[in-house]
């Protein structure tokens, strides 16, 4: 019986141009151009509904990288988007039609793969791989519902990351409140000034607009129906001190560096279980991304802070992937059923593609009777299976590609660019002894 693949996106292409090329037969189902969702126009598969660009090309930044262990692994995505680029300095960005054409074209040719024209409303019995992404139909949607319980999510509220190596140490320190437990957060000071200086800022920096159908979720005036996870801009603008008491309350908190409670703090979290990355707690943003470079660097010890991922709310719709898959991105629960794409809390183009290409090539592996495949963590696509996979994750958010989920080097190198150069290589280096393995077995 053939594999079913659901949606046409970048991941679904990605997972049945795996299959076929292990020899496995699938059925990729595409609800449109009988029905679209509220984002997608164009008929065609793999269509990009926001940007046109697949991020940067130079090895040494986190997307280069990640588009070259693409390649290595056959990618469909990059191969086309290779041929349907259009100028845009360092970046690889694609004419949107073009490439669209290129990978249906391409799907549409591949005698192993049956293209239905069909909606899905419910996850089919057999081996089938999700990858309907983050705008999943409804029907859909409330069958995922149903087998993952609680753990699915419409809505993506994600406070910004930054590198705990770029926090001035100087200004920062670890504490919990009232002394209470292990010291776990980051702590950030404000005296009066410094605090009266941001919130001022904050309140007058400029938001992303909506989209149409977003509205209907977030309100147009603003967040009113997602009073839940509030963007820290509005919460800010209904007073001076509503973030003194909320997010930013100095309560059982000392400063070292005075010995008394800050006048308002920012907490920091880690974001993953080495300690290189750390969530800006309580700040879900609607911010343009340059207004948060900007303003968030006015925190106490943000001042030259990198961000890996700036923060975001749209609609989204995404599992709890660190409950519910394996790094192979299949359930722990029904080994035959994988998740790809944004879905799982990838978050991106590129990243969404290359989980469906760790999902075909493990679902096909499976099928053949070998065993699965995670890469070395050393590799951004290993690192990324382990962050959607992490139990320890209890604060799941969606993740882009970044440095800073990728195990440091041995050696310590100050340049940025030089150390990142470094970082990929020895990625690459890793990802091809992995394959060397892979293909003798």
């Amino acid at each position: 019986m053939a594999v079913k693949v659901i949606g046409a996106g970048l991941a679904g292409c990605e997972a049945a141009w795996q299959l076929a090329r292990a020899g496995i037969a699938c059925e990729l189902y595409e609800m449109k151009p009988h029905k679209y969702s509220p984002a997608h126009k164009y008929p065609g598969f793999a269509e990009l509904v926001c940007s046109n660009s697949l991020k940067a090309e130079r090895l040494g930044s986190a997307a280069g990288m990640l588009k070259e262990e693409m390649r290595r692994l056959g990618s469909l995505v990059t191969e086309c988007a290779g041929i349907a680029k259009v100028s845009a300095g360092g970046a690889l960005a694609v004419d949107r039609e073009k490439f669209s054409d290129l990978i249906t074209e391409r799907i549409n040719s591949e005698p192993l793969i049956t293209v239905i024209d069909r909606e899905v409303t419910e996850i089919p019995e057999g081996d089938v791989i999700i990858a309907t992404g983050p705008l999943t139909s409804d029907p859909l949607a409330d069958s995922i519902k149903a087998l993952c319980g609680d753990q699915l999510y419409f809505h993506d509220a994600a406070a910004p990351i930054v590198t705990y190596e770029s926090l001035d140490k100087d200004r920062v320190f670890f504490a919990s409140r009232y002394g209470r437990g292990e010291a776990d957060y980051i702590n950030c000071a404000f005296d009066k000034d410094e605090y009266l200086a941001f919130y001022n800022e904050l309140i007058n920096a400029e938001s992303a607009p909506l989209k149409e159908f977003e509205k209907k979720h977030f309100g147009k005036d603003g967040f009113k129906v997602y009073e839940g996870c509030m963007p820290i801009e509005v919460l800010a603008k209904r007073g001076e001190d509503t973030m003194r008491f909320g997010p930013l309350k100095p309560v059982g908190i000392t400063d070292p560096r005075t010995g008394k409670r800050p006048y308002a703090v920012v907490q920091l979290r880690s974001e993953n279980s080495q300690g290189t990355l750390y969530n800006i707690v309580g700040f879900q943003t609607n911010l343009k991304f340059g207004e948060q470079k900007r303003v968030f660097s006015m925190i106490p010890g943000l001042e030259n802070a990198e961000f890996m991922r700036y923060g975001v709310m749209h609609r989204n719709t995404y599992i709890n992937s660190p409950t519910l898959l394996t790094p192979y991105f299949n359930m722990r629960e029904r080994d035959g059923l994988f998740f790809a794409g944004q879905i799982t809390g990838v978050e991106g183009y590129i990243e969404s593609a290359a989980s469906g290409i760790m999902a075909g090539l493990n679902m096909s592996r499976r099928l053949i009777g070998k065993d699965m495949l995670i890469l070395p963590e050393t590799t951004m696509i290993g690192a990324l299976s382990r962050y959607i996979s992490d139990p320890g994750n209890d604060k799941f958010q969606p993740m882009g590609c970044n440095m800073g989920i990728l195990p440091e080097l041995s050696e310590r190198i100050r340049d940025k660019q030089q150390r990142y150069e470094k970082i990929a290589q020895r990625g690459l280096e890793d990802l091809d002894s992995a394959l060397n393995k892979l293909n003798t077995d």
